[in-house]
């Protein structure tokens, strides 16, 4: 009989019916004649009782069998057991499992299992990656990481958006950043090699490609993990409308911080025919939506993080849900953040970018709501953002929330091929590589407009970890890339 998960069984009647429950035990307790099992399965954040009466005429049949299983038990044993569904007396719960028949799949020995009763800190979890799924905390993230990938596809595909898989690996880079892991197949032995020989410390910079040669490397070419899909998300903007990308992107910055991942997802949606304006308003719509959807869907996980991790967290998603975001030109953000200048590590000024210390002051002091600021200066911001009348400025948008501070980052793209055009030559990029992603503007050119979600950055909002490490199964981050 395939087992029924402890979430559905929590929401049925006890109508003396015969169910199968598998988990792992999270706590056994022998009271004489009474043996009380605590069972999870990872469905829900509940466990399951399941209960053992030695004195009932109707266990008399299996009592040998059940003991004999009952002693290979400890916490995280896994376990199959079926029984009767019933009423339970104890407070808390509505039903529980009277034990008919009782095996144990897997034993786990209590003096080596790593996860133990006493309180374990998030760098001992995070070192026992593969096993902290089991705890509480770890438990519910991955169920509302879950919830949070649904509610993705929900919101998009409820307004005819097109879900694209952009690549994973490029030769173009979105950021223009240049801190991207590079994809090859050459031997780095060999070309280190080559450059003793041809007496590489004397060789100037310009000179490598002397040493490596691209033309025999996999792609014929320099090759790298994404950052972004979004310049592969606009091509099929300009020719489905409405897309978005939802996948793995990478970048090689060597940021120890808990604000950072070497690996992270993406959200991504790119539409053709919206304007700043448009984009700002789908943005808001987005994160009360998906908001709204973690408050109803994971309520009692979101009631752990509330009382474990996070006081007030809950009450915070719902102001923010809720609430009409205040929407201010990076000019005057700037020029209320000089207002309260010593409040400041880092003193704003015009043309900076703004830092999170700032971020959270907007959103957390002076508005104490949401904040979406827009027209950030060209020099701090990417190629691809359509500049302004004003020749300073381009239109951009970053989403800002009370307690993390950016959530979101957009902008409306340049569809004048001539701008964009002056634009990559102005910063020194590679005008060739970018061929393809200009063709957009030579072929029936369109106003477009797009944003970014980081996955991780809404999940340890939405559950009020302080590390992003902690809301990813398996972190990649300077030397780490365990498991």
């Amino acid at each position: 009989m395939v087992p029924t998960l402890i979430k559905d069984l929590l929401t049925q009647k006890a109508e003396s019916q015969k169910v199968t429950v598998c988990g792992w035990v999270r706590t056994v307790r022998d009271s004489k004649n009474l043996v009380f099992i605590q069972v999870n399965d990872g469905s829900c954040f509940a466990n399951i009782q399941l209960t053992f009466d030695r004195n009932a005429p109707s266990n008399n049949a299996n009592v040998n069998n059940i003991e004999a299983e009952l002693k290979k038990l400890n916490t995280g044993a896994s376990v199959r057991a079926e029984g009767i569904l019933v009423e339970s007396p104890a407070s808390g719960q509505a039903v529980e499992v009277t034990l008919e028949n009782l095996t144990c799949l897997g034993t786990c020995n209590p003096e080596e299992y790593p996860l133990q009763k006493n309180k374990m800190s998030m760098e001992y979890l995070r070192d026992n990656a593969h096993l902290r799924a089991r705890t509480n905390t770890f438990g519910a993230v991955y169920r509302v990481r879950n919830q949070m990938a649904f509610a993705v596809h929900s919101f998009f595909q409820e307004r005819g958006f097109q879900y694209i898989n952009a690549p994973e690996i490029t030769c173009s880079d979105c950021e223009g950043a240049g801190e991207m892991f590079q994809v090859t197949t050459l031997s780095m032995e060999k070309i280190a090699e080559l450059g003793v020989k041809a007496g590489i410390g004397g060789m100037k910079i310009e000179d490598a490609h002397k040493i490596v040669d691209y033309s025999k490397d996999f792609f014929g070419k320099k090759a790298s993990l994404t950052v972004s899909g979004q310049l592969e998300a606009e091509t099929l903007a300009t020719a489905l409308s409405r897309v978005y990308t939802f996948g793995p992107t990478f970048r090689a910055e060597n940021s120890n911080t808990p604000r950072h991942l070497a690996e992270f997802w993406m959200i991504e949606p790119e539409m053709a025919f919206y304007n700043l304006e448009d984009d700002m308003d789908i943005q808001e719509d987005f994160v009360k939506y998906l908001l709204n959807w973690a408050l109803t869907k994971c309520r009692e996980d979101l009631e752990f993080f509330d009382k474990r991790i996070q006081p007030g967290l809950i009450e915070s998603l719902e102001k923010v849900a809720n609430a009409k975001f205040v929407r201010i030109s990076y000019t005057d953000a700037i020029a209320e953040l000089e207002k309260h200048a010593d409040k400041f590590e880092f003193k704003p000024y015009w043309g900076c970018d703004i830092a999170t210390e700032h971020e959270r002051y907007l959103t957390e002091q002076i508005y104490k709501c949401p904040v979406m600021v827009y027209n950030y200066p060209k020099e701090i911001k990417s190629f691809y953002m359509k500049q302004n009348e004003d020749g300073k400025t381009v239109k951009a948008v970053d989403v800002l929330v009370p307690g993390i501070g950016e959530l979101i980052g957009g902008s409306e793209r340049e569809e004048d091929y001539d701008k964009l055009c002056a634009e990559i030559e102005r910063r020194g990029m590679d005008k060739k590589i970018y061929d393809w992603y200009l063709d957009l503007r030579k072929f029936g050119t369109v106003p477009h407009s797009g944003f970014g979600l980081g996955f991780e950055r809404l999940i340890r909002y939405v559950t009020g970890m302080e590390n992003i490490r902690d809301v990813i199964p398996y972190p990649r981050a300077p030397k780490l890339a365990d498991f």
